[in-house]
């Protein structure tokens, strides 16, 4: 009888019996993964599902024809469109148009649906449906006017000038995009030296008096030396944030002792010792700090446009929300200072 049950005291074969036991643990638990996996993944299908509340194209037309007015979902596809979800936006809109037989109000839709392509970024689709609405109805300002948005994010600055030729004749105030235009045109222009870029941006500055965020921001980045013999003192609060980041050898403290604001900005900044306080409090609260030797804190900013009054926390040319060119305004805003460590990892 021992010598029947020997295999079982036999080592090896506790061994095999071992691995075929993880074995069939890891086979098992590898398909049960895949099965919870899969069930996983359609669960998530089917609770997307549910906030897909528009319907495909075809029963789209066919509610348009039995319940909803035209009315009713030209306003949905605007709720869609404020709300970011373009895609059903724009579904609604080209099925609308579709639909439509007056030549007018179809005009009116493509109008809006080429909106939300833009919007969406769809340049070229955007570019299309408008160059097709200027085709029938070239009197149309408003599809001008986002023609030239569209040509301007494209970098196709001559068709965009082109643009504002039938603009004029329509009596529009076209004065400030051809500026600015021009001065992008200038910026971009590879052929261009640096000095040439300079100068030519200068003298728009110089005759016109505009622009000067974009201007002064090119020429402080490449000629600073140029920028701060041109620089418009009583404009120096508009363009802060571009001195305030202003490497140190490009500061000078001769041109900047002149200015009562400038004195405070940097000295502020630790850039020599021009004041004593601010009218400005946040210049004021870092010019006490570094009266007390006191640091941890600094300035960021961000860029209220003043012509919608939207504020972004970025600097912007033209306000990316009403479109509204030399509208930016920096406004300073008190943070903590981040001081890098060198940190050793041996």
């Amino acid at each position: 009888m021992d010598a029947f049950f020997i295999e079982f005291r036999d080592p090896l074969f506790g061994v095999i019996v071992f691995f075929i036991l993880v074995f069939t643990i890891s086979f098992f638990s590898y398909w049960w993964g895949r099965f919870k996996t899969k069930e996983d993944h359609r669960y998530l299908d089917r609770f997307i599902k549910e906030f897909h509340h528009l319907p495909p194209e075809q029963e789209l037309k066919e509610l348009m024809e039995s319940s909803m007015s035209e009315k009713s979902w030209m306003l949905l596809a605007h709720a869609y469109t404020q709300n970011g979800d373009y895609e059903k936006s724009i579904e609604i809109y080209q099925t609308v148009a579709e639909k439509q037989s007056d030549p007018q109000r179809r005009h009116e839709t493509l109008f809006l649906l080429g909106k939300t392509y833009f919007r969406a970024g769809f340049l070229e689709r955007a570019k299309v449906l408008f160059l097709e609405i200027l085709k029938h109805a070239p009197r149309t300002t408003q599809a001008l006017r986002y023609l030239l948005l569209v040509y301007e994010q494209l970098h196709q600055y001559d068709n965009a000038l082109e643009v504002l030729d039938p603009l004029d004749e329509l009596n529009s105030d076209t004065r400030l995009d051809r500026l600015y235009l021009e001065c992008i045109s200038i910026i971009n222009d590879t052929a261009l030296q640096t000095s040439d870029k300079a100068a030519q941006l200068l003298r728009i500055y110089k005759d016109h008096h505009l622009l000067i965020y974009l201007i002064f921001e090119y020429l402080f980045t490449h000629d600073s030396t140029l920028a701060w013999e041109h620089l418009d003192h009583s404009e120096a609060k508009r363009i802060s944030d571009i001195l305030w980041r202003l490497p140190e050898e490009k500061c000078d403290l001769a041109i900047i002792a002149q200015n009562g604001y400038l004195r405070e900005l940097f000295n502020a900044r630790g850039v020599g010792n021009l004041a004593d306080q601010s009218s400005t409090f946040e210049l004021d609260i870092l010019i006490k700090l570094g009266q007390h030797e006191q640091s941890g804190a600094t300035l960021s900013y961000e860029y209220l446009c003043r012509s919608c009054k939207h504020i972004l926390p970025f600097p912007f040319h033209r306000c990316p929300n009403c479109y509204a060119i030399d509208s930016i305004m920096s406004q300073p805003i008190l943070t903590k200072d981040y001081f890098e460590e060198n940190l050793s990892f041996q």
